[in-house]
Protein backbone atom coordinates (compact mmCIF):
# COMPACT_ATOMS: atom_id res chain seq x y z
CA UNK A 1 0.00 0.00 0.00
CA UNK A 2 1.26 3.50 -0.85
CA UNK A 3 2.93 5.81 1.65
CA UNK A 4 0.31 8.08 3.73
CA UNK A 5 0.79 11.45 3.24
CA UNK A 6 1.55 13.54 5.97
CA UNK A 7 -0.29 16.84 6.12
CA UNK A 8 0.64 19.52 8.90
CA UNK A 9 -1.10 22.74 9.45
CA UNK A 10 -2.27 25.29 11.64
CA UNK A 11 -5.83 25.93 12.95
CA UNK A 12 -4.88 29.92 12.56
CA UNK A 13 -3.47 29.63 9.33
CA UNK A 14 -5.41 30.24 6.42
CA UNK A 15 -3.39 28.88 4.34
CA UNK A 16 -3.87 25.56 6.18
CA UNK A 17 -7.49 25.90 5.78
CA UNK A 18 -7.26 26.05 2.16
CA UNK A 19 -5.11 23.08 1.88
CA UNK A 20 -7.30 21.25 4.33
CA UNK A 21 -10.31 21.66 2.32
CA UNK A 22 -8.58 20.04 -1.24
CA UNK A 23 -6.08 17.53 0.84
CA UNK A 24 -8.26 14.76 1.62
CA UNK A 25 -9.62 14.71 -2.13
CA UNK A 26 -6.10 14.48 -3.77
CA UNK A 27 -4.85 11.99 -1.85
CA UNK A 28 -8.21 9.57 -2.50
CA UNK A 29 -7.43 10.47 -6.36
CA UNK A 30 -4.45 8.85 -6.09
CA UNK A 31 -5.28 6.27 -3.75
CA UNK A 32 -3.21 7.45 -0.76
CA UNK A 33 -4.46 8.30 3.10
CA UNK A 34 -3.97 11.35 5.07
CA UNK A 35 -2.55 11.57 8.21
CA UNK A 36 -4.21 15.19 9.74
CA UNK A 37 -1.41 16.15 12.05
CA UNK A 38 -2.09 20.11 13.49
CA UNK A 39 0.85 21.73 15.06
CA UNK A 40 1.24 24.71 16.98
CA UNK A 41 3.12 27.80 14.53
CA UNK A 42 4.25 29.70 17.86
CA UNK A 43 6.21 27.07 19.14
CA UNK A 44 8.00 26.97 15.31
CA UNK A 45 8.23 30.62 15.32
CA UNK A 46 9.99 30.52 18.99
CA UNK A 47 12.39 28.24 17.17
CA UNK A 48 13.20 29.79 13.96
CA UNK A 49 11.95 33.31 14.70
CA UNK A 50 9.22 33.57 12.18
CA UNK A 51 6.12 35.75 13.01
CA UNK A 52 2.42 35.96 11.03
CA UNK A 53 2.70 37.27 7.76
CA UNK A 54 -0.02 39.72 8.62
CA UNK A 55 2.15 41.19 11.52
CA UNK A 56 5.21 41.66 9.28
CA UNK A 57 5.19 45.59 8.13
CA UNK A 58 4.86 45.40 4.17
CA UNK A 59 3.99 42.25 4.02
CA UNK A 60 1.21 42.21 6.07
CA UNK A 61 -1.65 44.04 3.39
CA UNK A 62 0.03 41.59 1.03
CA UNK A 63 -0.99 38.91 3.09
CA UNK A 64 -4.49 39.78 3.87
CA UNK A 65 -4.67 40.48 -0.10
CA UNK A 66 -2.93 36.92 -1.12
CA UNK A 67 -5.27 35.11 1.24
CA UNK A 68 -8.04 36.55 -0.56
CA UNK A 69 -7.21 36.06 -3.91
CA UNK A 70 -5.95 32.51 -2.88
CA UNK A 71 -9.41 31.48 -1.45
CA UNK A 72 -11.00 33.30 -4.85
CA UNK A 73 -8.57 31.02 -7.06
CA UNK A 74 -9.27 27.46 -4.86
CA UNK A 75 -13.00 28.20 -5.29
CA UNK A 76 -13.32 28.07 -1.63
CA UNK A 77 -15.22 30.35 0.74
CA UNK A 78 -13.40 32.32 3.29
CA UNK A 79 -14.17 35.75 5.66
CA UNK A 80 -10.70 36.75 7.54
CA UNK A 81 -11.89 36.06 11.19
CA UNK A 82 -11.89 39.99 13.12
CA UNK A 83 -9.48 38.06 15.54
CA UNK A 84 -6.71 37.25 13.73
CA UNK A 85 -4.20 35.18 14.54
CA UNK A 86 -5.58 32.99 17.25
CA UNK A 87 -3.74 30.65 19.83
CA UNK A 88 -4.88 27.65 18.75
CA UNK A 89 -4.10 25.00 21.49
CA UNK A 90 -8.06 24.08 22.26
CA UNK A 91 -8.92 22.78 18.98
CA UNK A 92 -5.10 21.18 18.43
CA UNK A 93 -5.93 18.90 21.84
CA UNK A 94 -9.17 18.40 20.79
CA UNK A 95 -8.16 17.04 17.80
CA UNK A 96 -5.32 14.36 19.06
CA UNK A 97 -7.61 13.52 22.09
CA UNK A 98 -10.50 12.19 19.34
CA UNK A 99 -7.85 11.27 17.15
CA UNK A 100 -6.61 8.50 19.12
CA UNK A 101 -10.39 7.02 19.47
CA UNK A 102 -11.55 8.05 15.47
CA UNK A 103 -9.47 9.32 12.59
CA UNK A 104 -11.86 10.14 10.16
CA UNK A 105 -13.81 11.87 13.10
CA UNK A 106 -11.08 13.64 13.94
CA UNK A 107 -10.41 15.25 10.66
CA UNK A 108 -14.11 15.96 10.65
CA UNK A 109 -13.51 17.89 13.60
CA UNK A 110 -11.07 19.86 12.34
CA UNK A 111 -12.18 20.64 8.98
CA UNK A 112 -14.93 21.81 10.91
CA UNK A 113 -13.19 24.30 13.39
CA UNK A 114 -11.44 25.64 10.56
CA UNK A 115 -14.29 26.99 8.43
CA UNK A 116 -16.05 28.09 11.75
CA UNK A 117 -12.72 29.88 12.36
CA UNK A 118 -12.41 30.94 7.92
CA UNK A 119 -16.14 31.19 7.28
CA UNK A 120 -17.92 31.93 10.08
CA UNK A 121 -16.01 34.02 12.18
CA UNK A 122 -15.89 32.18 15.34
CA UNK A 123 -13.15 32.17 17.59
CA UNK A 124 -12.22 28.73 18.04
CA UNK A 125 -9.58 29.70 20.69
CA UNK A 126 -11.84 28.81 22.85
CA UNK A 127 -12.33 25.44 24.61
CA UNK A 128 -16.23 26.31 24.68
CA UNK A 129 -16.50 27.40 21.17
CA UNK A 130 -14.49 24.30 19.32
CA UNK A 131 -16.78 22.10 22.12
CA UNK A 132 -19.78 24.08 20.14
CA UNK A 133 -18.60 22.76 16.80
CA UNK A 134 -17.65 18.94 18.29
CA UNK A 135 -21.35 18.91 19.26
CA UNK A 136 -22.14 19.63 15.42
CA UNK A 137 -20.31 16.04 15.07
CA UNK A 138 -21.89 14.11 17.84
CA UNK A 139 -19.31 14.55 20.26
CA UNK A 140 -20.38 15.44 23.93
CA UNK A 141 -19.42 19.15 25.04
CA UNK A 142 -18.73 18.25 28.33
CA UNK A 143 -16.42 15.12 27.44
CA UNK A 144 -14.24 17.31 25.14
CA UNK A 145 -13.74 19.97 27.31
CA UNK A 146 -12.60 17.86 30.06
CA UNK A 147 -10.13 16.17 27.64
CA UNK A 148 -9.12 19.60 26.32
CA UNK A 149 -8.14 20.04 30.01
CA UNK A 150 -6.18 17.17 31.06
CA UNK A 151 -2.69 16.35 31.66
CA UNK A 152 -2.66 13.06 28.71
CA UNK A 153 -3.78 15.43 26.34
CA UNK A 154 -1.98 18.40 26.87
CA UNK A 155 1.20 15.70 26.85
CA UNK A 156 0.34 14.60 23.59
CA UNK A 157 -0.27 17.84 22.17
CA UNK A 158 3.20 18.68 23.30
CA UNK A 159 4.80 15.52 21.94
CA UNK A 160 3.03 16.26 18.66
CA UNK A 161 4.16 19.66 17.99
CA UNK A 162 7.42 18.78 19.68
CA UNK A 163 8.04 15.83 16.56
CA UNK A 164 6.75 18.17 13.83
CA UNK A 165 9.33 20.74 14.30
CA UNK A 166 12.29 17.65 15.02
CA UNK A 167 10.75 16.75 11.48
CA UNK A 168 11.42 20.16 10.25
CA UNK A 169 8.22 21.28 9.93
CA UNK A 170 8.43 25.51 9.52
CA UNK A 171 5.11 26.33 8.57
CA UNK A 172 1.53 25.80 7.23
CA UNK A 173 0.37 23.94 5.59
CA UNK A 174 3.31 21.88 5.38
CA UNK A 175 2.92 18.20 3.47
CA UNK A 176 4.96 15.62 2.97
CA UNK A 177 5.10 12.67 0.51
CA UNK A 178 7.28 9.60 -0.03
CA UNK A 179 9.80 11.74 2.80
CA UNK A 180 9.70 15.17 -0.08
CA UNK A 181 8.28 18.38 2.26
CA UNK A 182 5.95 20.79 0.22
CA UNK A 183 5.25 24.07 2.15
CA UNK A 184 2.07 25.79 0.81
CA UNK A 185 -1.27 25.66 -0.49
CA UNK A 186 -0.15 26.98 -3.70
CA UNK A 187 2.27 23.54 -3.88
CA UNK A 188 -0.74 21.51 -4.38
CA UNK A 189 -0.17 21.27 -7.49
CA UNK A 190 3.40 20.14 -7.04
CA UNK A 191 2.15 17.27 -4.90
CA UNK A 192 -0.12 16.16 -7.22
CA UNK A 193 1.89 16.14 -9.82
CA UNK A 194 4.01 13.77 -7.44
CA UNK A 195 1.36 11.68 -6.64
CA UNK A 196 1.13 11.30 -9.93
CA UNK A 197 4.05 10.82 -11.61
CA UNK A 198 6.45 10.10 -8.74
CA UNK A 199 9.94 12.46 -8.29
CA UNK A 200 11.25 14.95 -10.82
Amino acid sequence: MAQAIDFYFDFSSPYGYLAAEKINALAAKHGRAVNWRPILLGAVFKVNGQKPLTLIPMKDSYAVRDIARSARFMGLPLTMPSKFPINGVAPTRAFYWLNEKDAALAQALALACLRAFFVEDQDISKPETVAAVAKTLGIAEGEILDAMNSDAVKDTTRKAVDAAITAGVFGSPYVVVDNEPFWGADRLDQVARWLEKGPW
